[in-house]
């Protein structure tokens, strides 16, 4: 536009200049025909008695003296005056970033109105384009990834697997387990808070025994692999210890390309652990946490602060003395949502519990929580049920 109207203005000021030589020709016309009759250099003697430029000096010669007798001063004056008043109004444009918008807005409505009709293409919102990686193009099928207590790992396809019944080396067993699709990735948490990911496509089948995770990543002395998670980067989860503090992060936060691993969550001295859960909805799920005494507590997930990673804040209350001491320790946690229920089992007993039953055993984030009811206060075991 700038461009446009900036060659319009040095159209308009050339015309100017040259109508302006042509009224002094008009105004002079016996005396320009003489210095063009008499003169050797008629140029030169017009640029030196009018004090004209060399434009309008070439200009009047090349007017036909015909054309020059019939110009008139009212038309060349009303040239002067439109084409003046058409330059004032392109330096008021070129001279506003305002105008030049409004201008701008004015023709493209002109062409919409002129030429345009009604859109045949549907707008949609995606995601911004990223480069493929090696994950996008493996074939999406149904796997179970399974961890055994000596740290082997394998997949199985399908999610209808009992890991508890694969085969396992002598002096090992099953840990834990997770379900996703083979195009995702997997994280592994060990002992000492450290999270390491691969892509599940690459693990071996579960036909086998697996193989070691120590042969694709590189842990600390004595670190033992505990968990494994798979999801997607947005999916959220509670990562905790078993002295109370936990924090929510998304599966995103736990993926490194590090064979080092990346630090997770910060455990304290002598604390463990605790299974990684899945947190459904954050702002509706509900957290239950229990105590190696039977202490048992209910609290919003939200209420449990998101981080990337770190240490977390107190999620049940344990005293001091008891934790250092070793007497006492978180012994189960995790997450309901909707209308599951928690089985809570004391070795061939169990308990199935509401969450209208829990509400008894809210409490605010950190505080002590109350005891099961008798016969039940030494768990062994909880499950999740819909």
């Amino acid at each position: 536009m700038r461009r446009r109207l900036q060659w319009r203005l040095d159209k308009v000021d050339a015309r100017l200049h040259v109508l302006e030589g042509l009224l002094i020709a008009f105004l002079n016309l016996d005396e320009v025909i003489r210095i063009v009759r008499e003169e050797d250099d008629p140029k030169q003697e017009l640029i030196k008695t009018f004090k004209i430029s060399d434009i309008q000096a070439e200009a009047i010669l090349e007017t036909k003296l015909r054309h020059l007798a019939k110009l008139e001063e009212m038309k060349i004056r009303s040239e002067q005056d439109e084409l003046s008043a058409e330059k004032k109004e392109l330096e008021k444009l070129l001279g506003s970033e305002r105008r030049i918008k409004t201008l701008i807005k004015n023709e493209i409505q002109q062409d919409a109105e002129t030429y345009g009709d009604e859109r045949r293409s549907p707008i949609v919102s995606r995601e911004a384009a990223r480069a493929l990686d090696e994950s996008d193009l493996v074939p999406s099928e149904a796997l179970t990834v399974v961890l055994s207590s000596k740290g082997w790992v394998r997949a199985a396809k399908g999610h209808d697997i009992d890991p508890r019944s694969l085969s396992y080396k002598s002096g090992d067993g099953y840990q834990d387990m997770a379900q996703g699709k083979s195009n995702q990735s997997v994280v592994f948490v060990d002992s000492f808070g450290r999270a390491y990911a691969l892509t599940a496509h690459t693990l071996p089948s579960a036909r086998g025994q697996g193989e070691p995770l120590t042969g694709r990543f590189k842990p600390a002395s004595g670190a033992e692999f505990k968990s494994c998670i798979m999801g997607h980067d947005d999916d959220q989860f509670l990562m905790s210890s078993s002295h109370g503090y936990g924090y929510v992060c998304k599966f995103a936060d736990m993926l490194t390309r590090s064979k080092n691993g990346k630090a997770q969550i910060s455990l304290p001295g002598g604390a463990q652990l605790m299974p990684v859960t899945a947190v459904t909805d954050y702002d509706a799920d509900q957290l239950v946490s229990i105590t190696s005494d039977g202490y048992i507590a209910l609290l919003e997930v939200r209420s449990v602060p998101q981080l990337a990673k770190g240490k977390g804040n107190k999620i049940q209350g344990i005293p001091p003395r008891r934790i250092k001491s070793g007497e006492e320790e978180i012994a189960f946690v995790t997450c309901l949502g909707g209308k599951q229920k928690l089985v809570i089992h004391c070795g061939k007993k169990y308990k199935t519990m509401s969450l209208k039953e829990l509400e008894e055993y809210r409490i605010e984030r950190g505080k002590r929580g109350r005891k099961l009811p008798r016969g039940y206060q030494n768990v062994t075991a909880i499950e999740v049920i819909d």
